[in-house]
């Protein structure tokens, strides 16, 4: 109470990783890295970062970042900005303060409201028969062989 120090509060380890579990790896905001990338698991990139990405996990963009790259991944989640291609097997999504300018092909592309996305999207896989705008005719439709004269009214007088 009175003299004593209260004890510090400890703060837990992380716990290790299991053998099979992939072990997140983070570009913090003062990095600017040149090259390629590649990795197992989950990448965040908080910094710069400027050439190819080959990633077997996921992949996050984090707010403040700034990526100039081609992206092969499994998923991938924009909040900063990213100029290049992204080929991912799974999802994309570009969050409320994401911004992408270049080619995404993915399975799923999500856009979140305020999010921005300028460039062109592909979905693999067999593409759907385009819908016609009109059903197709069997054959033409007779007519009842009558002929209205339409230069006629019938409510006028002396018609």
């Amino acid at each position: 109470m009175f003299g004593r120090s209260k004890p510090e509060k400890v703060l837990a380890a992380p716990k290790p990783a299991s053998p099979g579990a992939p072990m997140e790896t983070v570009l913090g905001p003062t990095c600017v890295i040149k090259g390629v990338l590649q990795g197992d698991g989950t990448i965040r990139v908080e910094g710069i970062f400027e050439g190819s990405m080959e990633i077997s996990g996921n992949l996050i963009i984090g707010e403040n970042a700034r990526v100039r790259a081609e992206v092969r991944t499994t998923n991938v989640s924009v909040a900063g900005m990213l100029i290049g291609k992204i080929h991912a097997s799974g999802r994309v999504e570009i969050l409320s303060t994401g911004k992408v300018w270049g080619e995404i092909n993915a399975s799923s592309l999500v856009i979140d409201e305020g999010g921005y996305f300028r460039g062109q999207s592909v979905m693999p896989g067999a593409e759907p028969e385009f819908p016609m705008l009109e059903a197709p005719r069997a054959e033409p439709v007779e007519r009842e062989g009558r002929v209205i004269d339409l230069s006629v009214r019938e409510d006028t007088p002396g018609a």
